[in-house]
């Protein structure tokens, strides 16, 4: 089993509002670079759709609840079908989006507990979360050439140290996808 964070960053490593759904002033960064660099399995997680599970925050997963359910397309049906947990103290009712349930208990636990392997997209609380935890084991960054200078960051000043090693690079469109495992301890 393997955690997986799959996010949208910029140069400056800022993952706030890339697709500009809150609002933000510098929202919508990463659609900006049109449809090709975003649409897709641009996380190369293939099978892992199938076999994994996906974990969202309340946000996120509302987000996404409202986007995927009405596509159809070969790899929003994988998006669909796939398991999705939810880590939310306030969501009850997690029917908006097939195969989605709401954790029953605490969100470190479910993910030391998972059976497969755990994607988490988006959904920054948890991120970190799970980063003070040592529990995450690939990030699959999606890096935009676009410098923000102000939002949310996904390594956080004064956060635990990570320490990696390139796993791949490839171009996806606009975007550079890289991916980052655990060094060697």
């Amino acid at each position: 089993m393997s955690v997986i964070v799959i996010q949208f960053v910029t140069l400056d490593g800022i993952v706030s509002d890339p697709d500009g759904s809150a609002g933000t002033p510098t929202g919508g960064w990463a659609f900006r670079h049109g449809p090709e660099t975003v649409a897709g399995d641009k996380f190369l997680l293939g099978s892992t759709l199938d076999d994994g599970v996906m974990l969202l925050g309340r946000t996120t997963w509302q987000l996404f609840s409202r986007l995927w359910p009405g596509r159809n397309d070969p790899f929003s049906a994988r998006m669909n079908a796939m398991p999705k947990l939810v880590a939310s103290r306030t969501l009850t009712d997690a029917s908006a989006w097939a195969n989605s349930q709401v954790i029953d208990g605490e969100l470190v636990d479910a993910v030391k507990h998972a059976r497969r392997d755990v994607i988490i997209a988006g959904s920054l609380s948890i991120v970190h979360a799970l980063m003070a935890e040592d529990l995450i084991d690939e990030y699959r960054l999606l890096t935009f050439p676009t410098i923000l200078g102000t939002g949310d960051r996904l390594f956080p000043a004064g956060g635990p140290p990570a320490y990696l090693e390139c796993l791949s690079t490839a171009r996806a469109g606009a975007a550079v996808l890289a991916r980052y495992g655990r060094a060697a301890r």
